[in-house]
């Protein structure tokens, strides 16, 4: 008899659904993480007399009472909406392109987002509509062809479907408009996947702005902490047990099923079911181990790239938000409107113009989220981390103070205040990412999202019976997809062990 029904390797985000659902269904459950706290990304941090939120910007996927995302549900049936609340956001982003000096803030309505659109581009009005029009009607095919999977699916049926899944965001923003100002500003949204609008699925802007407008962008009291205790309470009320700083060393797998783990302390554990939440490297490469690799997940490892980690300042400011000329809670800022260089910046150590970065700012929607009379930004680039393993580790404190000192430096023109507000401050780099969340070279967002790297493409399968994976690196990044993939995890080890 084995010892559990499913063993959860990682309190992520998609190994607390996955265990959460599996728990309350009744499944015997074990959870192991080798941090002391569960959450991954979604943690908070305290320094001097501030939280920090560790990695939400704008959660998607939650909606109002009224009308229900997708998310809310799922979390409504883990029983934690009730222990957690959420502050819906009124801004959709702040766009700001220095070397244009222009800046427009966008709400989330569609009607408003086209609507200042058009009075910002007179000239490309009715290409406006039309895109939107179209963007609206693309994604409608694509929630029915691709997430619901409708096994009528075809040409005729989902037109737009079959004709645009495959193109990139530059191909089709080419398609509606011509002023390449236009094309930056409603580009934003690539730096939450990591590749440019000229490598990027246009499937996935467009899950972000209709997701983004139809349910709003929300944040929640106490962060993304909040969420993570709330997931963890749900599996240990329903007998899970959750095991706290163990890792695990390996996967045992014979005869082409796994048996169960071995933790970094040496106990062998068995059971019927391994959900990993790690790396899919890791996952392979480390735990299950040469040797029982399929040949089939060795071809999907070397066709794949490791995408980017960040470089984040978190800062605690002495003040209010608007003292320092804050007044959006997600504000996209651009050097210039070539996003491809951009693209190519992250991929150097150093920090300038060139740079794409966001800041974010919660207090302006949740006064309470900072001691009162004060306020925390997080300001985020995007970098890989290879330069970073290149830095010497006499040298790596150096370089990145001088690197943060950078990024202030280029924002200074957009808030010649923040630099003198600022009470408490930790940087973090690929390397701080790398040791907290163990993925390779930090990245934060799994394998690069290429349009050759979808389901289309790659499906989403494990190859081992018996091993599931969930979370960025066999899907999509970002809160939410990671939070629905433990979920349809947990429903598959169900049905299989016939209790769904």
């Amino acid at each position: 008899m084995k010892d559990y029904d499913v063993i959860i390797i990682g309190a992520g985000n998609g190994g607390l659904t996955a265990g959460a659902k599996l728990a309350k269904e009744g499944a015997s459950v074990l959870l192991l993480e080798r941090h002391n706290i569960p959450g991954g990304s979604a943690t908070s941090f305290c320094r001097g007399r501030f939280e920090f939120e560790v990695a939400l910007h704008q959660l998607s996927g939650m909606g109002s009472v009224a009308q229900p995302g997708p998310l809310r549900g799922i979390l409504q049936d883990l029983n934690v909406m009730e222990k957690l609340e959420f502050v819906e956001m009124d801004d959709l982003y702040r766009v700001q392109i220095k070397s244009e000096n222009f800046n427009l803030t966008l709400r989330p309505d569609i009607s408003k987002v086209v609507d200042e659109l058009q009075q910002r581009f007179p000239h490309e009005k009715q290409a406006i509509k039309n895109f939107f029009d179209f963007l609206y009607l693309f994604f409608t095919e694509v929630i029915g062809a691709y997430y619901l999977h409708d096994p009528e699916t075809s040409p005729e049926k989902y037109p737009l479907y079959f004709r645009y899944a495959l193109k990139s965001t530059q191909q089709v923003f080419d398609e509606f408009f011509k002023d390449p100002l236009l094309k930056a500003v409603i580009s934003p949204y690539w730096t939450y996947i990591g590749l440019p609008p000229s490598f990027m699925n246009f499937s996935d802007l467009a899950a972000m702005f209709f997701g983004f407008c139809e349910f709003k962008p929300y944040h929640l009291k106490g962060g993304s902490q909040a969420l993570s205790n709330a997931l963890a309470d749900t599996i240990t009320q329903n007998k899970g047990k959750i095991r706290y700083n163990c890792g695990v060393d390996k996967i045992i797998v014979k005869n082409s099923k796994t048996e169960g783990i071995i933790t970094e302390h040496g106990d062998e554990i068995t059971s019927k079911f391994v959900i990993s939440n790690a790396s899919k490297i890791t996952t392979y490469v480390d735990l299950v181990g040469a040797d029982h690799i399929p040949e089939v997940v060795t071809r999907e490892l070397k066709q794949s790239r490791v995408a980017q980690s960040g470089f984040i300042l978190y800062m605690g400011l002495d003040c209010e938000p608007d003292v320092v000329g804050i007044t959006e809670s997600t504000n996209f800022i651009f050097g210039n409107i070539d996003m491809d260089k951009a693209y190519q910046q992250m991929k150097v150590l150093d920090i300038n113009s060139q740079d794409a970065m966001v800041l974010s700012c919660y207090d302006l929607r949740d006064p309470e989220f900072s001691p009162p009379g004060a306020s925390q930004v997080a300001l985020v680039t995007l970098k890989y981390g290879h330069p970073w393993l290149s830095v010497p580790p006499e040298q790596y404190a150096d370089q990145k103070y001088r690197c943060a000192d950078q990024m202030l430096n280029v924002i200074a023109p957009l808030y010649p205040e923040l630099r003198n507000h600022i009470e408490e401050v930790e940087v973090a780099t690929p390397i701080t990412c790398m040791r907290y969340l163990g993925h390779p070279t930090g990245s934060i967002y799994g394998f690069e999202h290429h349009i050759k790297d979808t389901e289309n493409f790659i499906p989403n399968k494990m190859h081992i019976n018996g091993l599931l994976g969930v979370g960025g690196w066999v899907g999509l990044c970002g809160f939410q997809p990671t939070l629905e993939s433990g979920v349809i995890a947990a429903r598959s080890v169900l049905r299989q062990l016939g209790r769904n």
